[in-house]
């Protein structure tokens, strides 16, 4: 235990110096005396009981300032330790956000899923870092690395189809996900690439910024979206939009190289709930990259010797008032 506000134990002091002033003035004061004709009704109301409870308001008394004074310093104790893990991890979030991604074999549709189930991954990860970097037929950073949970979630909800030339660079995507973490001091650096297509345009190929990402240490989550066989796509017709079976097709094997090449894993998510699953799995692979670390956690202690204070005054009013004037 210990103090927080040690200096203030000076002023039990007070307490010391005014029980020292009692007891001096009962045993060697000045004690009052009258002349009687008998002593015979002090000696029947005078027992030892009732000498002691009429130096006890002084004791309460006494008592219950020097526990004040104490419990005022602010004791604690820090014998408790506490252990936190600190991730301490860099994440790019790197979505396909190519038309293709309205296929509806995901419920409402591929792109609102992955947003929905990529905004639970990052409030469910608030120690690390993370950035969104979307892709279609040219790249760009939806929002840098961050720690502001709030503007990653509210940076997420806008990401939409129609912002950037249309098509599937891949190689692109991941590159300027590469460019947000190269520099970064982080004891761990992901990129999780989501597309649903095969890459054909973009000025990089994949294996070349798959190669790039491994000369840096960055680990690449490949995610393969989409149904197997076919897929529900809104297509325009001169009718009007029209839902039509199209042929899902996803170059998996450049997806496997990429996450191979960089020592990370290619995931394929057929549904919403599966792509749930493969975010909580890369969740639970990506922890503690950064060393333990212990500290005290503080136990305030002041509150059991304030309350013991407030009832010994109690008692002390109590005898004092009731009490004490009711004795022979």
């Amino acid at each position: 235990m210990f103090f927080e506000y040690p200096h203030i134990l000076w002023l039990e002091l007070v307490p010391a110096v005014l029980l020292a002033l009692y007891v001096f003035r009962e045993w060697t004061g000045r004690v009052p005396h009258m002349r009687v004709s008998t002593l015979i009704p002090w000696k029947k109301g005078s027992t030892i009981a009732t000498e002691i409870l009429c130096h006890l308001p002084m004791a309460l008394l006494t008592a219950s300032m020097a526990l004040l004074i104490f419990a005022s310093a602010r004791p604690r104790s820090s014998s408790t330790l506490e252990t936190v893990q600190a991730e301490g991890i860099d994440i790019v979030l790197t979505m396909d956000v190519s038309t293709s991604m309205l296929a509806r074999d995901f419920t409402p549709d591929r792109l609102s899923a992955a947003k929905d189930i990529a905004i639970e991954f990052i409030a469910g990860r608030p120690t690390d870092r993370m950035a969104i970097v979307v892709f279609a037929g040219e790249s760009y950073t939806q929002c840098p690395l961050t720690t502001d949970r709030a503007s990653l979630i509210n940076l997420m909800k806008e990401v939409q189809t129609d912002l950037i030339e249309d098509g599937t660079a891949i190689g692109d995507g991941l590159a300027t996900a590469v460019a947000r973490v190269k520099d970064s001091e982080a004891k761990s650096r992901v990129v999780i690439l989501m597309t649903d297509g095969v890459n054909n345009c973009g000025s990089i190929t994949p294996q070349t910024a798959a190669q790039i990402a491994k000369e840096f240490g960055i680990r690449v989550y490949t995610i393969g979206v989409g149904a197997n066989g076919t897929a529900p796509y809104p297509v325009m017709t001169p009718w009007g939009p029209r839902v039509q079976d199209v042929e899902v097709k996803i170059d998996e094997e450049v997806l496997k190289q990429i996450a191979s090449q960089t020592g990370g894993r290619y995931f394929r998510a057929t549904d919403k709930t599966k792509l749930a699953e493969i975010y909580a799995e890369i969740g639970k692979m990506e922890t503690s990259r950064i060393s333990v670390d212990s500290f005290p956690v503080y136990q305030e202690l002041f509150e059991k010797y304030a309350l013991t204070a407030l009832i010994l005054m109690l008692l002390f009013f109590v005898f004092e008032l009731v009490l004490i004037r009711r004795l022979p």
